[in-house]
């Protein structure tokens, strides 16, 4: 190693111990805005950027957008100097740290779409200065640092490792739970060179309990994607069992909760309308996009995919088997969705299967309405609707009641006395309903 590499190194190192690194925050959403908060909380200043002028403006007057992230904290941050946010890229040139965190949503045909990563790395390069970390966060194929950002930023005449440092560590929130949140949920990270892990570990290492050091980029972006990908797989096993059960005639739930009672050897998920958020429904698509472009094709993990993007479809039907039991047509008949977020105590639908159920009721002709205590408003190209208060009134005059988020703060009792037919996917009345009555 080089005298210049151990100065560039060392410097940012030094940084880092004394908290005088400036950290930059590409993308100020579920990921970037907590991330941003804790290097704060840990004594650094933070400069967050966001395209989004409405998010810039709302967090400089100390409104915070995301659910985990008080605007208290936000405001104080601001107001000691410790927090500020910008639309200006070209600022970019200021942090000693840039971290990015910007969507990467799958395209129409199930290919990644690194736009927004790409987008950001040319920014970066646009500002790169002798001197610079640069870790990219969001969630992507293997490959991704090394062979879209490394030759791009290498182009602007500096080298990697010692002229600026370049490593991945992926996120791992897990929105809304209130035991593991940024700070003591263990943080990959892996580096292009042994100078850029090294930089990155320092900088990391006082704002987060636990760093775990892998070999290289491409392990830090297979982790995340290994995690991701084990839950849907199982989740899709489940999801099958309920099918199975639902033919047999028998409680899936039932089955569930006496497996595991086994203190080894099975670990416990469990159906429900299919899979949400960011990354479960996601991820896997991008390890089976690469491995297709080394002529490999991950069946167990497309396979997966394809039974939890087709359980909407499966409690839609039974929702329709249920109403024609009570002599209703799906037609003209009331539905009441109980839940849309993608999962429960969260405001957060994106790839929501509550989504998919909604449509496909109306494609039944199904007038449907939602109850959902953390989104007031459901609006896309397909629906535009409004939460309605959670009455008897409102139950009763529903001709089905759909429950497919669980939140915690829903009255259950309620649903029960007062729904005239409940198409429960979550096993939410559980909670209420006598150990042998029928569901």
């Amino acid at each position: 190693m080089s005298t210049a590499t151990q100065s560039s190194a060392d410097v940012l190192v030094a940084k880092a111990r004394d908290r005088s690194a400036l950290i930059g925050i590409v993308g100020l959403g579920y990921v970037g805005l907590p991330l941003a908060m804790e290097f704060a909380r840990a004594g650094f200043r933070v400069l967050g950027f966001d395209v989004s002028k409405a998010v810039v403006d709302g967090l400089t007057q100390g409104r915070s957008h995301v659910q985990d992230v008080p605007s208290a904290e936000v405001a104080r941050f601001t107001k000691d100097g410790k927090f500020a946010a910008t639309t200006d890229l070209a600022r970019l040139r200021e942090p000693d740290v840039v971290s990015i965190c910007v969507p990467t949503p799958l395209s129409k045909t199930k290919d990644p779409d690194v736009s927004y990563v790409l987008a950001a790395t040319n920014a970066v390069k646009q500002a790169l200065r002798r001197g610079q970390l640069i870790v990219l966060e969001s969630t992507t194929y293997p490959g991704t640092t090394r062979e879209l950002m490394l030759p791009a930023l290498e182009a602007t005449g500096l080298k990697v490792g010692e002229d600026f440092f370049l490593s991945f560590s992926p996120e791992r929130v897990d929105p809304g739970n209130p035991k593991w949140n940024t700070h003591n949920t263990p943080k990959v990270v892996g580096g292009i060179t042994p100078a850029c892990q090294r930089v990155a570990m320092a900088i990391y290492e006082p704002a987060i309990e636990r760093l775990v050091a892998v070999s290289s980029t491409e392990a830090a972006e297979l982790v995340k994607i290994l995690e991701n990908t084990f839950r849907s797989v199982n989740i899709g096993l489940v999801n099958e069992m309920a099918i199975v059960c639902d033919k047999l005639g028998v409680d899936v739930w039932e089955v569930i909760e006496a497996a595991a009672t086994k203190p080894f050897g099975f670990m416990k998920f469990t159906p429900g309308p299919g899979v949400g958020g960011h990354c479960i429904p996601l991820d896997p698509h991008y390890l089976a996009w690469k491995m297709r472009t080394l002529n490999y094709r991950t069946r167990f993990i497309e396979l997966a995919g394809e039974i939890n993007a087709g359980m909407p479809e499966f409690w839609v039907a039974r929702v329709v088997d249920r109403l024609n039991e009570q002599g209703r047509a799906a037609r003209g008949s009331k539905v009441l969705v109980v839940g849309v977020a993608y999962k429960k105590d969260i405001d957060d639908i994106r790839e929501s299967p509550a989504l998919d159920v909604i449509r496909l009721l109306h494609r039944r002709g199904a007038v449907v309405s939602y109850h959902d205590p953390h989104v007031r408003k459901l609006k896309d190209e397909d629906t535009d609707l409004a939460s309605l208060p959670l009455t008897s009134e409102t139950l009763a005059a529903a001709d089905c009641v759909v429950i497919v988020t669980d939140h915690s703060d829903v009255d259950y009792a309620l649903v029960e006395r007062c729904a005239r037919l409940v198409v429960d996917t979550r096993n939410a009345l559980a909670k209420v309903r006598p150990r042998d009555q029928e569901p």
